[in-house]
This record gives structure tokens, C-alpha cells and sequence, in this order.
């Protein structure tokens, strides 16, 4: 289902873009400009990525996209953003005019990246999207070839990628240390609130599987190097309180790899269920708690050999938000600034999007 701007904006979870102009010394080159973005979408991750820009050498918040023209100006006078580059949803498209503009930061609710995606593209402005993709895999290679088409780069906001513990956890796995990998678990969800637009069909394009599942899903693909081959899903909603308007409650799901390697997975709108995964492996297991922002923590134990005395790993990534948002953002600037392909392009929010599609057809939901 499509929602027009005037809609979303009479729903309150807005949006807005940022970008700004300035030079700052770089790794061994004299002066460079910081790259330049404009955030679509005023709501909660959209504050975590500006606060993230804040803190980078790389980039600063230069325009503002918003539904709501009081709200933009409190947040462009906190960024040094000009009143000029606030632009509402039915003038977006002027940012093409803006040289100040490098790239956008699409911040909003699901159903709309596709949309926005290919206006910013269209405007020449390179494009970091938030996850999930889109809601159909239709939409996410509309998205992959509206950017190649503008010959802009497409990068969606897999951040996990980018933090030193979670690739930390990467090597020990493709180093062998647990040795061959067995099986995965991993759960994602929260409680959520009445009146969230993740909790409609509209906006959120279907339940916690579009929202935190994916979180699981793409964790078992970076883990295990591979790609999902077989699937099985079950979908319930046990609470009928009217929070959940046409999307699943709760769905957990299965998925077998090309190595043997199987995974177990659950994901809810219904209960506080803190983010994990854990791998075991022949030799020994690891586990991460927490998806979040911060505070992600590392345990492990494991063995060369069955007589060898066990490795143990006790580690906790000290970093504060928003500083995996820095790291994010830092990348994607080096990717425009190098014209090099992000580490998490286009092409990576689609095979989440094909592999959501096949538990959905699992669990006997239909997209669209």
C-alpha cells in the first residue's frame, strides 16, 4: 500500500535532510571538503545519524526534508543548517539546485525508501538508506537501478558492519576458531507502543521481520559467509488489542545453509526480547548480546583440541552512541570521495529482502 507525504506528515513520524559545506584536514592530504548530507525523515534514527555526522571529520548536515517546517528549524539551528535548505516533502526534489548537497540519508518509514531513494537519485545526490531496504524486492531493484542510472552509489545502513566487535566476531569464525560452524541462534524484538507505524501494514510493509528480525537475518548471513538455501516460518499474534493492523506479532524461523550450517531465529512486536546471536561451533561457541547502539559484549569458549586447555573471551565495545553512526557515515563519505562501492551496497539490503520474502512465504504470508 502506498501513503502519500500529505498522510505521513498528518501522522507525526516526519522526516527531514541535512547537509553543510566546510574543509577539514584528512589522513595525509592537505584540505577536503566534508561531504555534504540531507537526512529525510525527522524521527528517532534520523537524531542518532545526526548526532553520529556531528562527531565525524568526514561529513557535517547541510539541508533539512521535513513534513514539519518548526520542528526542521529547531534542528537546522542545532546543526548550522540555513533556513533556504529546509525543504518539505512536495519541494524535495530542488535539492538537485543544492551544491551544498553530496548526499542524502533516507530515515523514513519502510514502505517510503523506494520512493525517496529514486527522487534523491534522480537529483543526483548519492543515497545511504536505511534498512530494512524496501518492503518488496521489486522496489529494492527499482532502487539498485534508479541510483546506477544516476550514476550515484546506493548504501544501506547495516551498521553492524562497521563495528570493531562484530568484525572481530567475523574473523574469529573465517579464522576457524570455534571450527566449523553448526548452528546459530539469534533473537531480535522489543514491546512496542500503540500507534507505531511499524505496527501497520501501510508504513511498516509487515511486522518485527521487516523491522528487528532483519537484524538476526543479515547477523546469519555475515556469520556463516553464505547465503540461506531452505527455509521454515511460523507466524502467531496473540495479543488482539488492535496494535497489530494487518502484520504479524511474533514470527521465528529456521534456514539451512549451503555448508549443513542451520539457524534458528525470533523476532517479536509483543515482549522485550534483548537482540543476540550464538554461534556453535565444533571446537567451542561464541555469542554477542545486544544489537543496540552500545554496549555490544563478546563471549566465547573454545578449543584446538579436546585435551587443550579452553580459550575464553570476555570483551565489551566501550563505545557510546552515536559513534557506530560515525563509523558509518565515515565509510560511505571515503566510498564517495574514493568512487569506491560501499561495503553494504544496494545489492545487500536485496538479498535480505529476497531471503524475507521466502520466510514469509514460509509462514504463509503473502507481501504486498
Amino acid at each position: 500500500m502506498t501513503i502519500s507525504r500529505r498522510e505521513f506528515s498528518r501522522l507525526g513520524a516526519l522526516g527531514f535532510a541535512a547537509h553543510a559545506f566546510s574543509t577539514v584536514p584528512v589522513l595525509g592530504q592537505s584540505e577536503q571538503k566534508k561531504i555534504g548530507y540531507c537526512v529525510i525523515g525527522l524521527g528517532r534514527i534520523a537524531d542518532h545519524h545526526m548526532r553520529g555526522i556531528a562527531q565525524s571529520s568526514t561529513s557535517t548536515v547541510t539541508a533539512l526534508v521535513s513534513g514539519h517546517r518548526d520542528k526542521a528549524e529547531k534542528i537546522a539551528a542545532q546543526y548550522g543548517v540555513p533556513k533556504i535548505s529546509i525543504y518539505s516533502y512536495e519541494d524535495m526534489d530542488r535539492i538537485r539546485e543544492n551544491k551544498a548537497i553530496d548526499a542524502v540519508i533516507v530515515c523514513l518509514p519502510n514502505s517510503m525508501h523506494a520512493e525517496y531513494t529514486s527522487r534523491s537519485a534522480k537529483a543526483g545526490k548519492h543515497v545511504l538508506c536505511e534498512k530494512p531496504m524496501a518492503i518488496s524486492v521489486a522496489e529494492c531493484e527499482a532502487m539498485i537501478s534508479a541510483c546506477k542510472a544516476a550514476n550515484v552509489k546506493l548504501m544501506i545502513a547495516y551498521r553492524l558492519h562497521y563495528e570493531p566487535l562484530t568484525l572481530k566476531t567475523i574473523k574469529m569464525i573465517r579464522d576457524g576458531a570455534i571450527g566449523k560452524v553448526e548452528a546459530i541462534d539469534s533473537a531480535n524484538g522489543f514491546n512496542i507502543a500503540p500507534n507505531e507505524w511499524r505496527s501497520t501494514h501501510a508504513l511498516g510493509g509487515g511486522g518485527p521481520l521487516m523491522d528487528v528480525g532483519v537484524y538476526s537475518l543479515n547477523a546469519t548471513r555475515y556469520l556463516t559467509g553464505e547465503e540461506p538455501v531452505a527455509f521454515t516460518a511460523v507466524a502467531t499474534t496473540p495479543d488482539h488489542d488492535g496494535r497489530f493492523q494487518g502484520v504479524e506479532e511474533n514470527l521465528a524461523w529456521t534456514m539451512k545453509f549451503p555448508s549443513g550450517a542451520v539457524a534458528s531465529c525470533t523476532t517479536t512486536y509483543g515482549a522485550s526480547m534483548p537482540g543476540y546471536y550464538k554461534v556453535f561451533g565444533s571446537k567451542g561457541w561464541l555469542e554477542v548480546d545486544e544489537f543496540g547502539y552500545e554496549g555490544l559484549h563478546l563471549t566465547a569458549n573454545y578449543r584446538n583440541d579436546r585435551n587443550a586447555p579452553a580459550t575464553k573471551i570476555d570483551e565489551r565495545n566501550p563505545e557510546p552512541d552515536p559513534k557506530q553512526f560515525t563509523r558509518q557515515i565515515d565509510h560511505f563519505s571515503r566510498c564517495i570521495r574514493e568512487n569506491r562501492t560501499p561495503d553494504t551496497p544496494g545489492e545487500e539490503g536485496l538479498k535480505d529482502m529476497q531471503h524475507i520474502q521466502s520466510i514469509y512465504k514460509a509462514a504463509g504470508i503473502t507481501l504486498g
